[in-house]
């Protein structure tokens, strides 16, 4: 049975999670507000939904303390309803983000696919240059290196791998998403900013945009 950490501090939320849950997966919950990334590391889930309004730290914190370190699977869970929350969870390192009230069916419907992506996607060690990429997505230059999300690992290693070729917009969506109606290009295209900008650390700007088609290495 798969595991899912929930960074939430309405317990209301977190025994209704449990609940509808139950029978498919174990549900784990923070218990210490000053130790979220202990928790997760100790716990060691599948996936983790984080809330952004918490005692002490808020999730746009944690989440960039876990991205440092790990490209676990994570789906932000927020009140905050308004398209700058959303961007904001996505380029602090989200996968996916969903805005409270939330259907538990959406919800369950996001973390199969999310789970599914992760799964399913096998990536190999690449390398371009000087540069490597890990299959579980650090990409590095030397001694210095970035840790990517499990999407931004995905779409790398997907543009490396056809390096010099165009990939569409299209294609990258089917490939990550698998036509996953719960992803859209404003997604792809935060996903896209993301990782050009953990990218340019290292001093790597060589994914070009073909304009209102899709985009290549070279």
């Amino acid at each position: 049975m798969k595991t899912i950490f929930v960074v939430e501090d309405d317990v209301s939320i977190v025994d209704s999670l449990r609940i509808y849950f139950k029978d498919r997966y174990q549900v784990v919950s923070v218990q210490n507000f000053r130790a979220v990334q202990q928790e997760i590391t100790e716990v060691a889930p599948d996936v983790v939904l984080m809330d952004i309004t918490l005692p002490y730290f808020n999730g746009f914190y944690w989440t960039t303390e876990l991205r440092k370190s790990s490209s676990l699977p994570l789906i932000f869970i927020s009140s905050a309803n308004d398209e700058m929350n959303a961007v904001m969870a996505l380029n602090m390192g989200a996968d996916d983000f969903i805005a409270k009230p939330f259907s538990l069916s959406i919800l369950e419907a996001k973390i199969a696919a999310l789970l599914r992506r992760s799964q399913d996607y096998v990536p190999t060690d690449l390398v371009y240059g000087d540069y490597h990429l890990s299959p579980e997505g650090e990409f590095s230059l030397g001694i210095e290196k970035v840790q990517l999300s499990p999407t931004e690992n995905k779409i790398l290693h997907i543009l490396l791998q056809q390096q010099g070729q165009l990939v569409t917009k299209e294609q990258l969506l089917d490939k990550l998403w698998e036509n996953d109606d719960f992803i859209d290009q404003n997604t792809l295209n935060v996903n896209m900013t993301r990782l050009r900008k953990k990218l340019r650390q290292l001093d790597f700007d060589r994914i070009h945009t073909i304009r209102g088609v899709g985009f290549l290495v070279q």
